[in-house]
């Protein structure tokens, strides 16, 4: 099993599924947005398990500032998703095919 975290350092939800799989002892592989963002593979894969719409943070600043309201095509919001790291719902938590956005500790237990 290899867990992988998505998120930003100061986001709440993202320390407390840090400290979910801490308190474990499941290794996992914290990926700092911010700083890297998802690659275009990861995009997809992340994408078939939970949809675009998910991935999504309407309620971040950039989300207005880039008209992402008025983005019609998939293709569009993705394309923005991979320049805009800061417009994703955090954290995405991936375990193969698997994966969540938020805080999901009901789905992670049928991972362990």
């Amino acid at each position: 099993m290899t867990i992988q975290i998505f998120g930003v350092k100061k986001c709440f939800d993202t320390k407390k599924a840090e400290r979910y799989f801490k308190e474990r002892r499941i290794s996992y592989q914290f990926i700092d947005l911010a700083q890297f963002g998802l690659s275009k593979g990861e995009l997809q894969s992340v994408k078939s398990a939970v949809g675009l719409n998910n991935l999504i943070n309407s309620e971040a600043k950039d989300y207005k500032l880039l008209m992402m309201e008025r983005m019609i095509t998939p293709q569009g919001k993705e394309e923005m998703l991979l320049k805009h790291s800061s417009l994703y719902q955090t954290p995405i938590v991936r375990n193969g095919k698997l994966a969540t956005v938020g805080y999901k500790p009901e789905v992670w237990d049928s991972w362990v």
